[in-house]
């Protein structure tokens, strides 16, 4: 699309792909080739601890680094250099205590956390430090490890405590297969979770949508949003790939776009240069109006969706807070 477009300073634009395949060694690995390829910028690694680990070294070089999906606080915190589009793990947990508080009117919550997973733990963690400010009670918090398939023993401790709401702060695969089992024991809780929810529908069969009927969860756009360039993305996606983007897939379509605009910005691909422009960037994507704060973390609005029927739907907006 860019390309098609005139490319970025009047030149064709090459996009090298290579598979980190989550684990921070093969990101490593996958950077240092495509250093040595020359390349100016870099979009991402997808999940944070691979993201984290190429910070780190992108620093070392200065390399101007967008991660569209990594939300570990610290990953920015490597240098200066390194940015993300999407929120951070503690402001989704905030958010979904205020939106359980608040908008579920729950007085009671428990939390089923991932203790392998940077991501699960830093929502949770933010959770419940927000849910006791707004005097929301944590009744149950439960551990499981990555690779556990059966939760029935966790899920049964906190069925006692009849929680109001279930975080679930984890990626769909796992969700599905949490979320089915509660309500196998027989807890009522609505269950609300972070963006690793998105794509927890099509994990499921359409017999099995009851398990997340009602549930909520935090994303950075919403697929009926009217907007020209939202609908102009949906069309284009689906036409090129024949099915709906996540949000997986449109944050990257703005990290990428936003990359394209530093380097315009700065009419130049000096690694500093466009570094600066980055930081000074004003701009409307896919998901949402954007600026850069202080830790190079986006300040933009966050999407609270609602699953019925298998679909994602609209609920609220959660304007930023500086």
């Amino acid at each position: 699309e860019i390309n098609k477009n005139g490319g970025i300073l009047g030149k064709q634009v090459e996009f090298t792909v290579l598979d980190s395949k989550g684990d921070p060694t093969e990101a490593i690995t996958a950077y240092n080739k495509l250093v040595d390829e020359g390349v100016v910028a870099l979009i991402g690694d997808i999940t944070s601890k691979p993201s984290l680990a190429v910070a780190e070294v992108a620093a070392q070089d200065n390399l101007p680094m967008i991660t569209p999906t990594g939300t570990q606080f610290n990953i920015t915190e490597a240098g200066p250099n390194v940015f993300r589009v999407c929120f951070t793990d503690p402001y989704q947990g905030v958010v979904l205590a205020n939106f359980a508080k608040n908008n579920l009117n729950a007085e009671t919550a428990a939390v089923v956390v991932n203790n392998s997973s940077d991501y699960s733990d830093g929502v949770a963690k933010a959770f419940v430090e927000q849910a006791e400010k707004l005097g929301l009670k944590v009744v149950a918090k439960e551990g499981y490890s990555d690779g556990d398939k059966d939760f029935r023993a966790q899920l049964t401790k906190i069925l006692p405590t009849n929680p109001d709401v279930l975080v679930v702060p984890d990626y769909y695969e796992q969700v599905a297969l949490i979320t089915t089992q509660a309500r196998e024991v027989g807890i009522k809780a609505t269950f609300v979770g972070p963006d690793g929810w998105d794509g927890v529908a099509k994990t499921l069969d359409a017999s099995a949508y009851g398990a997340v009927e009602n549930s909520y969860f935090t994303n950075h756009y919403s697929l009926q949003d009217q907007s020209p360039k939202v609908q102009n993305f949906l069309k284009a996606y689906k036409e090129a790939y024949n099915e709906e983007p996540s949000a997986f897939s449109a944050l990257s379509y703005d990290a990428a776009y936003m990359m394209k605009a530093a380097i315009e910005k700065a009419g130049t691909t000096d690694k500093q240069a466009v570094v600066d422009a980055l930081k000074n960037l004003d701009y409307d994507g896919v998901t949402g109006h954007l600026t850069f704060d202080e830790n190079n973390n986006p300040v933009k609005a966050v999407t609270v969706l609602k699953i019925v029927n298998g679909e994602y739907t609209f609920d609220s907006v959660v304007e930023p807070t500086k």
